[in-house]
């Protein structure tokens, strides 16, 4: 997800706007993380349970990812800058 910086903002304001989109993302985020721990203690044992549970991190990671990505100044979407 890549959030185009408004093109009215100062680069201060460009700051501004990437600082409260962590802001207020992060939350949400650790919610998330948090919610799928006790997923990720039981999934282990039971039956297919430890593909699920790769599956779940593997999203928690690219929503972490997603989210650092698009607060970075100058960042491209789909991908680190190199």
């Amino acid at each position: 997800m890549h959030l185009p910086a408004l093109p009215f903002l100062s680069p201060a304001g460009r700051t501004t706007q990437r600082v409260l989109l962590v802001a207020l993302l992060t939350p949400l985020l650790l919610l998330t993380v948090l919610a799928a721990v006790p997923a990720l203690v039981v999934l282990p044992f039971l039956p297919g349970g430890t593909d699920r549970a790769v599956r779940l991190l593997r999203v928690h990671t690219a929503q972490l990812r997603t989210l650092l990505d698009a607060s970075r100044a100058g960042a491209r979407p789909g991908g680190p800058d190199r």
